[in-house]
């Protein structure tokens, strides 16, 4: 039997939703809720070890964090991180993890 699995693109067509407005916050960590759980459910299948890497933590923040510290404008950082080269990886969870959450 073959595992679920979310895929990279349908991370960030989630991701964009939201950041256009098109599904709220409460509607994304839903979202999250349902379809994160790495023990049931593969995580970027067939990506990279930085790519799977960068989607488990913006699903996990995303499934944790408290609907208020959400930023919708800066959701953007989040699929940068996903998509990022291994090289910036660090850079770009940085941006994601210190201005993708209000304080």
């Amino acid at each position: 039997m073959t595992k679920a699995n979310i895929s990279k693109q349908q991370l960030i067509e989630q991701l964009s939703a939201w950041q256009q407005a098109k599904i709220d916050n409460e509607q994304l960590q839903d979202w999250m809720v349902t379809h994160y759980d790495p023990d049931e459910v593969d995580i970027g299948r067939g990506e990279g070890e930085w790519t799977v890497e960068a989607m488990n933590i913006v699903m996990n923040e995303y499934e944790i964090a408290k609907l208020d510290k959400f930023r919708q404008e800066n959701a953007q950082l989040a699929i940068d991180f996903i998509e990022c080269e291994e090289s910036r990886f660090n850079q770009t969870r940085h941006l994601f993890l210190q201005q993708g959450f209000k304080d």
